[in-house]
């Protein structure tokens, strides 16, 4: 009778897609499973997966929140544009992978309970990119934030323009830069959102026009290729200055986020960036807030004091030998008395002016002047100041 071995089949190089997924960075397989736990962010090296639109919206947004606006808007073919397949072919294959009518889908939601309007692009998509339908989706999403005045988020995911549609696909830079524009003239904040990756059309339009710029570590952003970039300018560039590290560090990306991070980021910055609803604070009549009045006169003569020249505060030699200043009140009452008892005029008693009055006896000394009848120096400072303004 004969013995029937066992076969053993050859191990497999290939893994089935929908199980395992290799990661592009460090070459670790990963399950697919842990990986969707962990937001698809690699354990080992940390790389950043792409995401879909839909799993993104789960991630920024608050459960349940989202309503889609505008979902029938399809792209059409103009140009009757034919390559490898006609554009319609192109457009029913990728509707069919993903799920999705075109590349972007906008509508509202809640961010910690706070109303934005969102628009959120595919890189599954024909490559996210950019035809008259993702164009006019940004658009409208700034026009609603606009009207209603909430903060407007764009997460872009693309390739650039679509070239099937030609002209009308760049006529999207011009308009959606437009809305962004009366957005910002409007003061509602707009919060730009770069991902793997973020280049052509898109990058060049409304995808660095943010308030705020956050981009995913190691995202790719850039017009061009690195290799068309260096030919332009006909120098060597540096490694990696397409990535969001390297913009970040230059001043072109204000944060660089984890995935993980990424909707904790985005709450703080609408607290910062959106006006808060409240009463106002009850002030009393009698209280007054705020930085006390500026005297202008009184600041410029404080200045002087300091800085110029002038004659000693004190009197050294003040009848007492104390040398306690002489206050501005008896400076003033001296100056005020009435005829019958003023004191004689600086020129009688410096002398320079001769003998027209001999001045005070010696038993009557004057309020601020010595016992021998000379005038103190507090004195002298009044008299110089008088003699000036008489001049």
């Amino acid at each position: 009778m004969p013995i029937k071995l066992p076969s053993f089949r050859p191990r497999r190089d290939a893994y089935p897609p929908d199980l395992w997924t290799k990661c592009p960075s460090c070459g670790e397989m990963l399950f697919n499973k842990q990986l969707d736990k962990v937001l698809r962010v690699c354990p080992s090296c940390g790389h950043h997966f792409r995401l879909s639109a839909e799993t993104r919206l789960g991630l920024l947004l608050d459960h349940a929140s989202f309503v889609e606006r505008d979902p029938g808007l399809e792209s059409e073919d103009p140009l009757g544009f034919v390559d490898q397949k006609a554009y319609p072919d192109r457009i029913a294959a990728a509707q069919l992978a993903t799920g999705m009518r075109d590349a972007a889908v906008w509508g509202t939601g809640l961010v910690d309970g706070s109303p934005v309007a969102i628009c959120v692009m595919d890189f599954g998509f024909m490559g996210g990119s950019m035809g008259a339908v993702v164009g006019e989706k940004v658009t409208r999403a700034a026009e609603h934030a606009l009207a209603e005045r909430i903060p407007l988020i764009v997460v872009s995911a693309s390739g650039g323009a679509r070239m099937q549609e030609g002209t009308l696909s760049l006529m999207q830079l011009a308009k959606t830069v437009a809305a962004l524009e009366r957005l910002r003239a409007a003061g509602v904040p707009f919060v730009s959102i770069l991902t793997d990756p973020t280049t052509g059309g898109v990058f060049a339009s409304f995808a660095v026009l943010g308030d705020v710029n956050v981009a995913e570590p190691n995202a790719l952003i850039g017009f061009a290729g690195a290799r068309v970039s260096a030919g332009t300018i006909a120098q060597e560039l540096p490694p990696g200055f397409q990535r969001s590290e390297f913009l970040y560090e230059h001043g072109f990306l204000d944060r660089v986020v984890h995935r993980s991070d990424l909707r904790d980021e985005l709450v703080g910055l609408l607290r910062y960036l959106v006006a808060r609803p409240g009463g106002a604070v009850p002030v009393e009549d009698e209280e007054v807030i705020g930085l006390p009045n500026f005297r202008p006169f009184s600041f410029l003569s404080n200045l002087a004091e300091r800085v110029l020249p002038g004659e000693p505060d004190t009197a050294p030699g003040h009848g007492n030998g104390t040398g306690e200043p002489v206050s501005t009140e008896r400076a003033s009452r001296s100056r005020a008395r009435p005829s019958g008892s003023e004191a004689p005029s600086v020129g009688a008693r410096s002398g320079a002016a001769g003998a027209a009055d001999p001045g005070p006896s010696p038993s009557e000394p004057e309020d601020g002047a010595s016992v021998d009848g000379s005038p103190s120096p507090d004195e002298a400072a009044v008299a110089a100041t008088e003699e000036a303004s008489r001049g």
